[in-house]
């Protein structure tokens, strides 16, 4: 459902959640990018820092210099004001994966789990086009969504203590690289050569949230020439 207007929460004394909608869908998170857009486009004075999710934006203010009623007339009139047509084209980021192996060593068990080869996993992963629906967990990791229904897979009972910066995961009905080495319990099924996310470009991330991606299949032999 996709609220006719914002809800709020209060969260302690100094942040407000704006929701627009009760589930996960492009249409609630268009509403949510275009907020942040016209939070960019007209900074509201006291709002310290803006944190988008997947139907909903963090708002972090200082409460000496704005209270949460003001607040919420303020993003109400934002709201309100929203010209779909001025929301920038999406970009479309495509993803080089080695599948499998040492680079994927949940790949079998994802293909074993839904009673398919490994080689339809890397089609159906491959065959998607993603929506990066927020940035998070660490500096970089998109959140890209949905994946086929054919692969929605629990998450891993026992979390690694290390995954490899690069790798390529899948959790329940997303999808997500690692940027960096990290513990985890999402589903490892391939590697990406490129760097998601690095300090010296800009931004230092890759993806965006609203960008799109699509993952297409390598050979180990390849992954020297695709490293950036």
């Amino acid at each position: 459902m996709l609220y006719d207007h914002p809800q709020y929460r209060t969260m302690g004394d100094r942040s407000l959640l704006v929701e627009f909608g009760d589930h996960i869908g492009i249409d609630i998170h268009e509403q949510v990018r275009g907020l942040l857009l016209a939070l960019n486009d007209h900074p509201l004075e006291g709002v310290i820092e803006t944190i988008p999710g997947y139907r909903s934006i963090l708002l972090v203010f200082n409460p000496l210099v704005i209270h949460p009623p003001t607040l919420r007339e303020q993003i109400n009139e934002l709201v309100k004001n929203m010209d779909p047509s001025r929301m920038p084209e999406p970009r479309t980021v495509e993803i080089p994966v080695v599948y499998g192996g040492h680079y994927g060593p949940d790949l079998q068990w994802v293909a074993d789990y839904h009673h398919i080869p490994p080689d339809e996993v890397v089609r159906l992963h491959t065959a998607q086009v993603y929506h990066v629906y927020m940035i998070g967990f660490m500096p970089g990791f998109p959140y890209l969504g949905e994946l086929p229904e054919a692969l929605i897979t629990p998450r891993r009972e026992t979390p690694r203590t290390a995954v490899p910066q690069g790798s390529v995961a899948l959790a329940q009905a997303q999808t997500g690289i690692y940027t960096a080495e990290s513990p985890g319990g999402w589903q490892v099924i391939g590697r990406t050569p490129l760097a998601l996310f690095h300090v010296s470009r800009q931004p230092p991330a890759l993806l965006q949230i609203g960008d799109r991606v699509r993952f297409f299949a390598i050979q180990e032999r390849e992954l020297e020439a695709w490293q950036m």
